[in-house]
């Protein structure tokens, strides 16, 4: 039982680092004014602000992924 467990959250946590990647680049791209039209309005726009949050948000998510898969399980 305890080895499904581990198999889920894993892949939960994987998806949950890819969902914060997602969002980070969305933030980045919003700072840097450069996407689709249809994330291209707000108060995030041209803003370098906005910029360094996403980047740093997507660096937690790479961190999330990496850890994620690299963790030893306990035997």
């Amino acid at each position: 039982m305890q080895a499904a467990f581990n198999i889920v959250m894993r892949i939960f946590s994987t998806l949950l680092g890819l969902l914060v990647i997602l969002m980070g680049s969305i933030w980045t791209m919003q700072g840097l004014h450069v996407g689709p039209a249809a994330i291209m309005r707000g108060f995030m726009v041209s803003d370098w602000h906005w910029t360094l949050y996403g980047v740093i948000f997507a660096l937690f998510g790479v961190g999330q992924v990496i850890w994620s898969n690299t963790r030893q399980t306990k035997a």
